[in-house]
């Protein structure tokens, strides 16, 4: 079994040393990181090779990584380039800066059983100066699209369990929204559906796997079996009441893989979002 954490760290130094006490416990083997920042510098040799991925701090601070943190997975890193018509082997094609990181996963032990990993941060997207909007931060739906269409590139089939993809990460939205108080329901659901459409499973987490509010949570109905993942400013890890942060894998792919949120106030992590413990059985 592959053991994957996928985790908005905000730019924090403290969860990099918390993923490395999990992969010195045996507890993790692959990070896939949202808003990542750089690492302290006694941990910068988690960092995949910059030189094999695109890296310009001048353009955005908060990318997406995939994180080889053991050494039962070689992780090879695809480079990222401007989404062209044909990409070359390693490479894949970005048309959101930040909001995508994409790596081969191959378990040392069966290398047949490698798998796509893709961490994803779907960044709020301000609307055009011209629209007059007051929307002050935006929409991440904008976002969630351009990462699906990164992801297509590598869905060359009609028959999804021709493809072995995890997909995880931040999403910015609320799965199965209905309220327009903090979402945009109606756009959101496109995102979901074009999941689907993609042959992409969703697979939560949700209860129980994991825990879920005491309080009710925004823009979901009341039986929602969304987990909290995220607490704002102000909030405790206990008091945390909505869910952004989800993973999906291929149709067929899936039936072999479990998420769940680590989103107890004892095990939450140093961000304010807590990190999904994916498992990828062999075989």
């Amino acid at each position: 079994m592959i053991r994957v954490v996928s985790w908005n760290i905000g730019r924090r130094m403290e969860p990099w040393r918390e993923l490395a006490e999990m992969a010195g416990r045996g507890e993790a083997d692959v990070a896939l990181l949202q808003e990542a920042g750089s690492p302290p510098g006694e941990l910068v040799h988690l960092l995949p090779n910059e030189d094999g991925v695109f890296w310009n701090r001048h353009l955005y601070d908060r990318w997406c990584l995939v994180v080889g943190l053991s050494e039962r997975v070689r992780v090879e890193p695809f480079r990222q380039v401007p989404p062209t018509s044909y990409l070359g082997e390693h490479d894949i094609g970005v048309s959101g800066i930040g909001t995508i990181a994409a790596a081969r996963v191959v378990p040392l032990e069966n290398e047949e059983e490698a798998f796509v990993a893709i961490s994803m941060y779907a960044r709020w997207m301000k609307p055009h100066p011209s629209t007059g909007s007051p929307w002050r931060i935006g929409a991440s739906d904008v976002s969630a699209h351009r990462i699906l269409s990164d992801i297509s590139a590598f869905i060359g089939h009609v028959a999804p369990s021709r493809h072995r993809i995890l997909a995880a990460g931040d999403l910015n939205m609320f799965y199965g929204a209905t309220g327009h108080e903090l979402s945009l329901p109606e756009r959101e659901r496109t995102v979901w559906a074009r999941m689907t459409a993609l042959g992409l499973e969703f697979l939560g987490p949700q209860a129980p796997d994991g825990r879920q509010s005491a309080t009710p949570q925004p823009d979901v109905p009341a039986d929602t079996k969304n987990v909290p993942t995220f607490h704002i400013i102000g909030q405790s890890p206990a008091d945390a009441d909505r869910q952004l942060d989800y993973a999906f894998a291929s149709r067929g792919f899936h039936e072999g893989v479990n998420v769940r949120a680590l989103n107890r106030a004892d095990e939450w992590g140093s961000s304010d979002h807590c990190r999904l413990l994916i498992e990828v059985a062999a075989g």
